[in-house]
């Protein structure tokens, strides 16, 4: 039996956690699903599997292997058809993630377009404000908002976004609108932070009012009475009349059209956040990943700044 024949095997018994099962559905003996799953052990020098006499359980090296399988078959499985007429034809799992917001407002709604084109295309769609480690989760593509630090992996910025300064009208007829940097030692912050314990930046602008330099980003320490670390929370914050923020300019829209939020000092606006498609260094990436990212990217530009 080949590796590939024995890592079909494996997924089988790591899917249905049962030996049993798998050699049923596979038709094969159960004796050879087994000697096939122990000689992968032997091959990769790890356990993938935990055997009780009631269950069968990935272990966390299993996990991994599995993960990175399914992505190898899928990849098999798009090799067969490179030359075939129907090349065009996406097939296989493809495991993107990006911000919560995208993936409600943008991404979802348009989605049924893109599966009915591409109906052999199977989606695991993460949507998270934290980090995700793009390589050990097994990720093909990630769209993310911010600047980017994970070095080793391949980046291609597509935009940035234009960022605004927020604040609920109630808010507003409390504490008055400020008109200038000073006034805002008489308001509060909504403090976003990505891991809830961190220092939160403060009020982010800026500085153009040096004519002979180029503009500098500064920050000014505001008082807060809330943190958060999720995108809905904040912007729900500022509804509820809790405190300024500074959120990309799109995703404000509706409520300042409805008059349920007020642009403050658009003159002292934080520096355009980046928007950036990233994926692990692979020599070849997968043709579904690319034509996905090809999607992606048309479908964000139009709420990115122009270039």
């Amino acid at each position: 039996m080949n590796q590939l024949e024995a890592i079909q095997i494996y997924l089988r018994v790591a899917e249905l956690s049962s030996f049993t099962d798998a050699a049923d559905s596979l038709g094969l003996p159960k004796a050879n699903v087994s000697t096939a799953v122990q000689q992968l052990e032997s091959y990769l020098g790890t356990r993938l599997l935990h055997r009780t006499t009631r269950r069968v359980q990935m272990t966390h090296d299993g996990q991994a292997f599995y993960e990175r399988s399914k992505d190898l078959l899928a990849d098999f499985d798009e090799l067969k058809t490179l030359f075939n007429s129907k090349q065009n034809q996406l097939r296989g799992r493809l495991r993107v993630d990006m911000p919560t917001v995208i993936a409600r407002d943008l991404v979802i709604p348009n989605l049924p377009d893109f599966l009915r084109e591409h109906p052999d295309l199977e989606i695991e769609l993460s949507s998270t404000d934290r980090r995700v480690d793009v390589v050990r989760e097994g990720f093909d593509c990630v769209l993310r908002v911010g600047t980017l630090v994970d070095s080793s992996l391949i980046a291609r910025t597509i935009g940035a976004y234009e960022l605004i300064n927020c604040a609920s009208p109630e808010y507003l007829a409390r504490n008055g609108t400020p008109t200038s940097l000073a006034d805002l030692e008489h308001h509060h912050l909504i403090h976003y932070v990505p891991i809830l314990g961190g220092k939160p930046l403060g009020f982010e602008y800026v500085d153009s009012s040096n004519e002979k330099s180029e503009p500098v980003e500064k920050t000014i320490a505001m008082q807060g009475a809330l943190k958060v670390n999720n995108v809905d929370a904040y912007t729900g914050a500022c509804l509820a009349g809790l405190g300024i923020i500074q959120s990309p300019e799109p995703g404000m829209r509706e409520y300042i059209a409805a008059g349920r939020l007020v642009e403050i000092l658009p003159h002292y606006s934080p520096a355009p956040m980046p928007v950036s498609l990233i994926y692990a260094n692979r020599r070849h990436l997968p043709k579904r990943a690319q034509v996905f990212m090809t999607w992606l990217t048309e479908l964000v530009k139009p709420r990115l700044m122009p270039q």
